[in-house]
């Protein structure tokens, strides 16, 4: 089989120096990568730049010498600073008309709404030569498409509203018409409880050779806290053939990493825990000291986990910890609260209290202060208890107060997961 061409490859451009002097997200590169993708369009990079003339040259420029399409956004509007079609045209060496349509289509908005068209609105209806307008029917900044040798240019407007419809229409009228052909596929693996320097080594023999089939397959590993993610993908002709050569791959990681697994759906680990508990019927009760409560906020943040959920304690004094979980005051006293035996007795006690399916405990010190030489901060103690058993475990996390809560709180749903898919087994 004969190795097939690369994807077309696209950069992005976000203009407006309300991006970078004021702080405001640019949610429109992301969203427009997405659909790139999905059109089997690689995305090689977005950039966010200033509406100053220079600026917009040397970035449109570096982007042209990256890319067979460039899409800019922001810019259009009427004012001096709204510059991208006017610096669109001179890089490309091409001189802007006037497009009477457009003008017509601009002072008729302006009159449906009971006013006149500003002549500066005119601005908006400069189209490069060779420029085809994309219609904008919630504004008035037109988009352009321009071809130029291989490689074309795609005008949006910024405000997102009036950007989303339009890229769609672009993309079905004038990208996938010249960059069509392939298809882009993609998979992924979510694991959780392991490094991402541990996953990379067990898994680069694997898919290191798939760089070099017939039909390349790129590999992406990313890392947050307590999870990894593998995201495969790979681009030809021939959707269907790529799919069941990414569902190979897929299932080739997954046997790997055996229980490490949470899914391959992409979808967060809570929502997996969720599911399997709503499957098999089971219910959930948390007891929670240095998380405080964050734990149970990630089971909540799945829509239905009322199906499951039963009750959360928050139990961050000694105290509380016996008079609602039912921990002996001998074994705070014999072990303290940061414990094995403390986090299975809080377990336990939610459980006998609840009359639940499964409950988890986590306990632990997330400093920045607390520690001591034989208990350091970032030491938690996790306990699940369930059919089979009440199981306790003790992890060591390093960073700042947020990042170890964070942390603990993947940890004990990682470990409600395997527990209850060892129970189900």
């Amino acid at each position: 089989m004969a190795r097939v061409s690369r994807p077309p490859v696209a950069a992005i451009l976000a203009a407006g120096s309300e991006l970078l002097l004021l702080g405001r997200a640019d949610t429109n590169s992301p969203y427009i990568a997405g659909h790139l993708q999905r059109h089997g369009i690689a995305v090689a990079f977005t950039s966010v730049v200033t509406d100053e003339h220079d600026d917009l040259v040397a970035a449109l420029r570096h982007a042209l010498s990256r890319a067979d399409l460039v899409v800019c956004t922001g810019g259009l509007g009427p004012t001096d600073d709204d510059r991208t079609r006017d610096v669109v045209a001179e890089v490309l060496g091409l001189t802007l008309h006037e497009d009477a349509a457009v003008v017509t289509a601009i002072r008729e908005r302006f009159g449906r709404r009971g006013l006149t068209m500003p002549e500066i609105n005119r601005r908006q209806a400069m189209v490069p030569a060779g420029g085809v307008v994309v219609p904008n029917t919630r504004g008035t900044a037109p988009g352009l498409w321009i071809r130029t040798g291989d490689q074309a240019v795609l005008l949006l407007p910024g405000p997102p509203r009036e950007m989303m419809p339009m890229l769609e229409e672009a993309l079905r009228a004038h990208v996938a018409p010249r960059f069509g052909g392939g298809v882009a596929v993609q998979r992924s693996v979510v694991l959780a409880g392991r490094s991402e320097s541990w996953v990379d080594e067990k898994a680069q023999p694997i898919y290191g050779p798939w760089r070099d089939e017939p039909v390349p397959i790129t590999t992406t590993i990313l890392a947050s806290l307590g999870s990894v993610e593998l995201h495969l993908s790979a681009y030809g002709p021939d959707g269907g053939a790529i799919a069941a050569r990414l569902d190979a791959a897929q299932a080739a990681l997954v046997e790997v990493f055996g229980d490490d697994v949470v899914n391959t759906d992409g979808t967060s680990l809570e929502a997996s825990v969720g599911g399997m508990l709503r499957t098999r019927g089971w219910t959930i009760a948390a007891a929670e000291s240095c998380t405080g409560g964050l734990l149970t906020t990630r089971l909540t943040d799945v829509p239905g986990s009322s199906a499951y959920l039963d009750r959360s304690v928050v139990s961050y004094s000694n105290a509380s910890k016996e008079a609602l979980l039912g921990v002996p005051p001998a074994l705070l006293q014999a072990h303290g609260a940061v414990s094995e035996p403390v986090a299975a007795a809080m377990a336990d006690g939610l459980r006998a209290r609840s009359g639940v399916t499964v409950t988890v405990a986590v306990t632990g010190i997330a400093g920045p202060d607390g520690g001591t030489p034989e208990k350091p901060v970032g030491l938690v103690c996790f306990a699940v208890s369930g059919p089979a058993g009440t199981e306790a475990r003790t992890s060591r996390f390093t960073g700042d107060r947020a990042i170890i809560r964070a942390l603990a709180a993947t940890t004990a749903l990682d470990l409600v997961r395997r527990y209850v898919r060892r129970s189900a087994a």
